[in-house]
């Protein structure tokens, strides 16, 4: 049989301080993860968002023209110049 053998204080320490920055690196990979499931989660809501203010353009788009034809509008003015 083998006779057991005993490691060092040194090398036991150097086995818990890999251990322990191993937990640390596992902690911070779950922040990350997390913070990419926030982000692709906000990602949506600014998609939402985008939609909505691209629906209130087109529906403003309809009621001018509805109102006032084909045209161009100077925001700066507020002219209407038709479209013949």
């Amino acid at each position: 049989m083998s006779k057991i053998k005993v490691l060092t204080k040194e090398e036991i320490s150097k086995i818990k301080t890999i251990k322990e920055d191993f937990q640390i690196l596992v902690g911070q990979v779950g922040e990350v993860e997390i913070g990419i499931m926030n982000l692709k989660k906000r990602k949506k809501e600014l998609e939402k968002e985008l939609e909505t203010i691209q629906q209130k353009e087109i529906d403003v788009a309809k009621e001018l023209e509805n109102k006032y034809g084909k045209g161009n509008i100077s925001l700066e003015t507020g002219e209407f110049t038709p479209i013949e």
